[in-house]
């Protein structure tokens, strides 16, 4: 299911990118950006590629500066996807880092950003991060809900969540390709309890809202124009 594309344009990994610093939150070392005095907080879950991406954290930089507690925890442990490692292709290194694994660790972490005082959480996920973003929707464990790019997320997935969620999708992509988009709409439409928003953006591939290069100028407008879909859906649902 994961193909080439589902890795394609790694970013150049930086401890250090980012305004905010890195902490231990709920076991795990997390990237932390914006006050914590805020009541509201977003969980970014990274792709295959982890936390040190820095288009990653520059978005949680500007979901920081909206007014969000934002966090990006490394559901990795320091064990992010290496492309050039021969010896592990991407089906033998999610053996080691499947979703599930990913939702279970993301428990404690909601768990310890709501003893700081947090009243609403929304979790944003990017391919891998996606699926389990969609598990902790099914399982109310989040306000809102936004998928990227998302991978191995299903129809049946969709169908069991809880908390408004947006899907923002890629006209090139073939692990969430437009047709499946359409059906994750049609079953939202069919689900008026729960508030969706689905949009395949035009001329993009797999992985462009945060896998973008900065010297290109309509990839970045591209990602910016999601980021900011993005941050309108938290700003409604996550209060």
């Amino acid at each position: 299911m994961s193909g080439p594309q589902c890795c394609s344009n790694p970013p150049t990994l930086n401890p250090n990118a980012g305004a905010g610093h890195v902490e231990q939150l709920g076991g795990l070392s997390t990237y932390v950006s914006g006050s914590p005095n805020s009541k509201l907080a977003i969980l970014l879950i990274s792709d295959v590629y982890g936390y040190e991406a820095p288009n990653l954290r520059k978005l949680a930089d500007k979901a920081a500066a909206a007014g969000f507690y934002v966090v990006v925890p490394d559901f990795f442990n320091g064990d992010p996807y290496v492309p050039d490692d021969a010896n592990r292709p991407i089906q033998v290194w999610l053996k080691d880092h499947g979703a599930d694994k990913g939702f279970e660790e993301a428990k404690p972490v909601i768990e310890a950003v709501k003893s700081k005082g947090v009243s609403a959480v929304g979790a944003a996920g990017f391919c891998w991060g996606a699926k389990v973003v969609v598990e902790l929707a099914k399982a109310e464990f989040i306000q809102a809900a936004v998928l990227c790019h998302p991978s191995f997320v299903t129809l049946d997935d969709i169908k069991g969540v809880k908390a408004p969620i947006a899907v923002l999708g890629a006209e090139h992509d073939h692990l969430s390709p437009p047709t499946l988009l359409k059906q994750f709409e049609e079953a939202l439409a069919a689900k008026p309890e729960v508030d969706g928003f689905v949009k395949i953006f035009p001329k993009v591939a797999h992985g462009w809202t945060v896998r973008y290069s900065v010297e290109d100028v309509a990839a970045v407008k591209s990602a910016e124009e999601a980021h900011q879909n993005l941050l309108e859906w938290f700003a409604k649902y996550v209060k």
